[in-house]
């Protein structure tokens, strides 16, 4: 059984393209999305239809819960570009993508061949906000985890692709699909988002078990001008902080 795990895809349609053919081309039996599609991208529609067409099973992330639910005014001029974008995509999703989003459930236990399980979330099972890094503690993620039994647990949130053993189980983050971050530049290089998107392949056989990290790139200069054609809320300082090559 193969299990494609995909994340934070942030209305990035042609990052989540070039995932769907590089998991089809490898023998994928499901693809699982472990929240954030629609949120920060010229593309929500579209991505939220795409995945709704192939079946995918999705739980809420945090940013799509905040499209219908905006905070209080922000003062930083970044937190209110963005709130503007969020503004737009949720009009852009209509009320039939609305509803399919805020019905999301927060997390998915899903079967696995030899009697395993997958128990899919964003941040971790008690909160999409929660933050799972190779430096969380295991007295964290046992407080995290508790009444979730599980093979292999599986989030997003941070948009840093992890591998780690918690107990008996695989903790899984496989990265952003439509938004990959740059934490460590090159000495003396602007930060730019990467190129790729990055996803997982997990490989269930009886009891044997394997994580497959990937990234494959994508078409950015397709994404950016997606943004400016649909004239999307400060399309211009979006565009800016990605790496067109």
């Amino acid at each position: 059984m193969r299990i494609a795990l995909i994340a934070d895809i942030h209305g990035n349609r042609p990052a989540l393209d070039a995932v769907l053919d590089n998991s089809a081309r490898s023998g994928v039996d499901v693809m699982v999305c472990l929240g954030d599609v629609a949120a920060f991208g010229p593309s929500p529609g579209e991505v939220v239809a795409r995945l709704r067409a192939i079946g995918c099973p999705i739980v809420l992330g945090d940013a799509d819960a905040e499209l219908f639910a905006p905070g209080p005014p922000a003062e930083d001029e970044t937190l209110r570009h963005l709130w503007d974008i969020d503004a737009w995509s949720a009009a852009r999703l209509g009320e039939s993508g609305r509803a399919y989003l805020t019905a999301l459930p927060k997390t998915l236990a899903i079967p696995l061949d030899g009697g395993e399980t997958l128990l899919a979330y964003h941040g971790s099972p008690r909160s999409y906000k929660d933050r799972i890094l190779a430096t969380t503690s295991d007295d964290d993620l046992a407080a995290w985890f508790d009444g979730h039994g599980a093979t292999v647990y599986a989030g997003g949130h941070t948009h840093l692709q992890l591998l780690r053993r918690y107990r008996d189980a695989l903790v899984v983050n496989p990265g952003s699909v439509g938004l990959a971050y740059d934490r460590v530049p090159i000495p003396g290089a602007t930060v730019r988002n990467p190129a790729w998107a990055e996803y997982a392949i997990l490989t269930v056989a009886g009891a044997c078990v394997s994580v497959d990290l990937r990234r494959v790139p994508f078409d950015v200069a397709a994404l950016v001008r997606t943004a400016r054609e649909r004239a999307m809320p400060h399309a211009q300082w979006w565009g800016a902080d990605w790496d067109l090559g």
